[in-house]
């Protein structure tokens, strides 16, 4: 088992199916709010964006990608997640 995770970790396999399972999840919540509105499907899926541009971030570097690319994964999580913060704090009101 040891030898099972390390490799998922080497290879950078353990960040892709984190990813499926994000996917799964939105899909799922979306699925289940379906009436809600655009609104909150839109914060959701910032919601959802900022830890997926995490594990690819993760992914990039487990992969041995450069700092441009991790950095860029970064950035994007940055701004996904200053998405998610407005919408969260816009539905407070």
């Amino acid at each position: 088992m040891p030898d099972l995770i390390a490799g998922l970790i080497e290879s950078g396999l353990i960040a892709d199916v984190a990813i499926a399972l994000l996917l799964v999840e939105a899909v799922l919540l979306l699925l289940l709010r379906g009436r809600g509105t655009a609104r909150s499907r839109v914060g959701l899926l910032a919601h959802l964006a900022a830890g997926g541009a995490l594990l690819l971030a993760l992914r990039a570097s487990l992969t041995g990608a450069g700092p441009g690319a991790i950095a860029g994964w970064l950035l994007a999580a940055l701004v996904a997640h200053a998405a998610d913060l407005h919408f969260t704090l816009r539905g407070r009101r």
